[in-house]
């Protein structure tokens, strides 16, 4: 699990790759991701939006924005949290994920959350850092 934490919110994920999504023939290769988003503070936040940038294995990235996550603007109490799946295709093997929620707390302060980078990477790839 990736996580990262701004403030008082922690955001982590867990990516899946999908072979039963997948169809490497026909260049499309699917993960799913599980995202846990953590109120650690004193006051209730609600997720207004989300950015992400999606990397492919070629250097192509693709901005991915809209309102809330999985159709919802969930309200998060404090030390509450939130959990949702969602899925990401890509046509090369190989890419990762970051972004960040726009919030807003019931004081009507707004913040930018980062959601941390994480790979999406085939399960017996080798890993390399560069």
């Amino acid at each position: 699990m990736f996580t990262a934490v701004t403030g008082t919110i922690a955001i982590s994920v867990d990516p899946v790759y999908r072979p039963d999504e997948s169809a490497p023939d026909e260049r499309r290769w699917t993960w799913s991701y599980r995202v846990v988003i953590e109120n650690r503070g004193g006051t209730a936040v609600q997720l207004l939006t989300r950015r992400w940038l999606i990397t492919d294995g070629r250097g192509v990235t693709r901005e991915v924005a809209g309102r809330g996550v999985v159709g919802q603007q969930p309200s998060i109490p404090p030390g509450g949290r939130f959990e949702y799946t969602s899925g990401c295709p890509l046509d090369t093997p190989t890419g990762f994920m970051v972004g960040s929620y726009r919030m807003i707390t019931e004081d009507g302060d707004t913040l930018d959350v980062a959601i941390p980078a994480f790979p999406l990477d085939l399960p017996d790839a080798p890993r390399v850092l560069n």
